[in-house]
């Protein structure tokens, strides 16, 4: 079977590459070059020239062959550019999944089966699979700290049967060691960024230091109508973000909304900020709606802890659900990943 692995430059794609190889898989090494900023000692930007020499060192090493894909342009219109737009609009975009889909596996996965013939696509993703009626379905993995299924909710079901997660058995710390173990180049490499292009800067800073768009001061208003202070630009703010406010109130404030069209961030106490029912759309079915049964549970931003569903419905493109306890709003923009206990469902865009 040949196997294309994703090579970041990292521990975890390397290793997973070194894995596939000892079990016997015909392996090539596939980088994304999708950066022109150079990594230093402090900031680790994912997929950078330093990036790919750091794969072709690994790939060298393992004695496997390499090449490398220059997707610089691509990444920025798909990836960037939505980012960007989605900031515009006072949302809180998760550029991750939609790279997923767009760039770093399901594209990638077309990519390598049309061109070297790839019977599938590895990552280093922290990511178990399942099979179930003979679809693959994607499934948390062991390492619940550094699971990453929420990623994939995007990509689509298609693209499933084609990938390998060789790093699903393993936490962290085991890759780790099997790196040393084997003396990859990069085992003592640090990982990148959570959004690799940002280099660690949060979004409004992303926008502010590259001088992308510039962010208007409006008000911060109290759900009640009294303005309170002034906010530095939307892009600052999310929803349920009580730190930064810069405002006084005989009440702990949270953010719970914020009003593109008037330039407003809207602040109440925290009983506003809950809510038991969650809408995505454009939404992506790994498994069709018509066989979702038993425990679910969606997961609306990374590292969040599941929560229970008491029921669901599906009318004109819009996904609804119903929690069965009150919960922190879901800021619009991120994505709405549903799980069947710990088996991806799929994933759309929270409204």
């Amino acid at each position: 079977m040949k196997v294309a692995v994703g090579m970041s430059g990292g521990v975890d794609s390397s290793v997973a590459a070194l894995l596939l190889k000892e079990k016997g898989y015909d392996v090539t090494g596939i980088t994304l070059k999708l950066s022109s900023i150079e990594n230093s000692c402090d900031i680790q930007v994912c997929c950078s020239p330093q990036d790919v020499k750091d794969a072709e060192k690994v790939a060298s090493f393992l004695g496997i062959e390499h090449y490398t894909i220059d997707w610089e342009k691509d990444f920025k219109n798909k990836v960037i550019d939505y980012f960007v737009n989605e900031l515009k609009e006072g949302k809180t975009p998760n550029p991750c999944s939609v790279c997923n889909r767009e760039i770093k596996t399901g594209r990638l996965y077309k990519y390598v089966n049309l061109v070297f013939g790839a019977d599938f696509l590895a990552t280093g993703h922290y990511i178990k699979t399942v099979e179930i009626n003979g679809q693959k379905l994607i499934k948390r993995g062991k390492d619940l700290k550094k699971d990453q299924s929420y990623f994939m909710a995007l990509v689509e079901k298609e693209v499933l049967n084609g990938l390998l997660f060789p790093l699903g058995d393993f936490t962290k710390e085991e890759v780790r060691k099997i790196a040393e173990k084997y003396g990859l180049p990069v085992s003592q490499k640090k990982d990148s960024f959570e959004i690799c292009f940002t280099a660690g800067k949060t979004p409004a800073e992303y926008i502010e230091e590259n001088k992308i768009f510039e962010l208007q001061k409006g008000d911060i208003i109290h759900i009640s109508g009294k303005k309170l202070g002034k906010h530095r630009g939307l892009a600052h703010y999310t929803i349920g973000q009580r730190r930064g406010l810069g405002v006084r109130w005989h009440k702990p404030l949270y953010v719970i909304d914020k009003n593109v069209e008037n330039n407003t961030v809207i602040v109440a106490e925290d009983n506003y900020l809950l809510t038991d029912t969650v809408k995505a759309e454009d939404f992506n079915f790994h498994l069709p709606i018509e066989k979702w049964e038993g425990n679910l549970n969606v997961q609306g931003r990374y590292r969040q802890k599941p929560v229970e569903v008491e029921d669901f419905s599906y009318k004109n493109g819009i996904l609804e659900i119903k929690l069965k306890q009150p919960q922190v709003k879901f800021a619009s923009g991120q994505i709405l990943a549903v799980y069947k206990d710990d088996i991806l469902l799929g994933g759309g865009i929270i409204v």
